[in-house]
């Protein structure tokens, strides 16, 4: 992810870019190209080597099989094994891509993200022109598996950030804990890390005739047992080996590990990747104890179905009080002619050439609330309004150039009071240009809002006035 990259805009790739490799599961060797894709795009497999190219989006609602990877089927086309390039593109910041595959599995190559990322940077990313809708959690999200002891919860934050815990009863591999606060540092510190599994998984899946194309090197091998001579040359016949060997760490060809908790790194890396399959953005922390294909494929449809019922939600400022504003009071005192008791605007959290965010803190010593509902204190509506108009004018000043400007009332339209704002609220306001300003005339879309609760809402015109 380049330095200079915008992360509220939408990405995509430059150029179409092709690997080939084997699957894990079906042996079948098949050739992956993502390919540039439009707006709103997504990320969508497209099956080319079946009748009519069927496309499969991914989604979580498709999700049929869980028990080796995230299968996903629709339109009478199965793609296994998603999850290592869903989390390289999430990694990457790329938003729409079209998958290409001429097979029914991913390669697995070495059993990490490393070479899709690597494909990605070869293709190169290119920033589109729509803005990247992030959908946040305001409310913790919950997920419990009692049988398999799996626990994990979304939080509210301002970015994207991972946590895994893992604990096998392994004397191998422990307990481990892995983290991702910024989605930037997936490249070098998740990417890289591969798939692992445990021997006496491993011989179960051989004996099923499970995993046609596994080899020794696309998946870490934990040893937790004794192994006899007579399996050591059962697994070298079956992988083709010369000598395959457990030395004292416990690995199989006592491989050398990329990071000393590559495991819980390669955890964070599924779940990035199946997390993905919920189809929208999110800024929230996740933390996931134990986490499988299973578990990150029901937690991804339980916050898939928060966001669709909050989509109206969707774009809500998060504000937090820990970050510096952008502007403070006196820069709001040297802009507007605003003084107190109609002073309504407190710092801008958010300025740029189409929204403006400013915060105003409702306390109960504020002076409408002397005569407005005495009792049974509510922010007058009209109050809301004007401290929207203030912000807006703050905007359109901002976008004015050098000199002092006034901003007036000229019209309000589609006005409408949804929840009340009381002492303690924290009200965030929200101006955002409808059209770019012609002639000093500026129209405006604003909302109010207490958390992620709309309060009021209205189309304003305004004329900006030189003094």
């Amino acid at each position: 992810m380049a330095e200079n990259f915008n992360p509220d805009k939408q990405h995509t790739l430059l150029n179409e870019a092709s690997i080939s490799g084997t699957g894990l599961h079906t042996g079948i060797l098949a050739t992956l190209t993502l390919k540039p894709a439009k707006t709103g795009f997504g990320f969508q497999f497209q099956r080319i080597d079946l009748a009519g190219q069927p496309i499969i989006k991914a989604d979580c609602d498709l999700v049929t099989d869980v028990s080796r990877g995230t299968t996903l089927e629709a339109n009478g086309a199965k793609i296994s094994t998603v999850e290592h390039v869903l989390a390289a593109l999430v990694g990457m910041g790329v938003d729409n891509c079209l998958l290409e595959i001429n097979g029914p599995e991913m390669p697995i190559m070495d059993g990490s993200s490393q070479p899709f990322v690597a494909l990605i940077e070869q293709a190169g990313i290119i920033e589109q022109e729509d803005e990247k809708i992030w959908y946040t959690i305001d409310e913790n999200i919950n997920y419990f598996d009692e049988e398999k002891r799996v626990e994990m919860v979304a939080m509210p934050a301002t970015e994207y950030q991972v946590t895994t815990l893992i604990d096998f009863n392994s004397p191998v591999l422990g307990t481990q804990h892995a983290g991702l606060k910024h989605i930037k540092d997936f490249r070098k510190e998740i990417a890289p890390c591969r798939t692992f599994c445990f021997l006496h998984e491993l011989e179960m899946l051989l004996d099923n005739n499970l995993i046609k194309g596994g080899d020794i090197n696309n998946a870490i091998v934990i040893v937790d047992k004794v192994v006899d001579e007579e399996e050591l040359k059962r697994l070298n016949s079956i992988f083709k080996k010369d000598k395959i060997e457990v030395k004292s760490e416990g690995y199989l060809n006592n491989l050398e590990l990329r990071f000393p908790n590559e495991p819980a790194r390669h955890k964070l890396l599924d779940v990035v990747g199946d997390l993905a399959l919920i189809g929208f953005p999110i800024k929230s922390k996740i933390i996931a104890n134990r986490p499988g294909h299973s578990s990150n494929v029901e937690f991804a449809k339980k916050i898939k179905q928060y966001i669709k019922k909050n989509k109206q939600n969707k774009n809500i400022p998060v504000y937090d009080p820990t970050i510096p504003p952008v502007h403070d009071y006196q820069f709001i005192e040297k802009t507007l002619p605003h003084r107190f008791p109609f002073a309504l605007v407190d710092k801008i959290i958010e300025l740029n050439e189409t929204t403006i965010v400013g915060i105003k803190n409702v306390t109960i010593n504020e002076w409408f609330f002397q005569g407005h509902f005495p009792g049974n204190p509510v922010m007058p509506g009209v109050l809301q309004i004007e401290a929207l108009a203030q912000c807006g004018g703050i905007l359109a000043i901002n976008l004015s150039g050098e000199g002092q400007y006034d901003t007036y009332f000229l019209k309000i339209d589609n006005c409408k009071f949804k929840s009340m704002v009381k002492p303690g609220d924290t009200l965030i306001l929200k101006m955002e240009l409808s059209a770019p300003i012609r002639r000093g005339i500026c129209e405006m879309k604003g909302t109010t809002y207490v958390g992620n609760r709309v309060c009021a809402e209205a189309d304003m015109v305004a004329q900006i006035v030189k003094r």
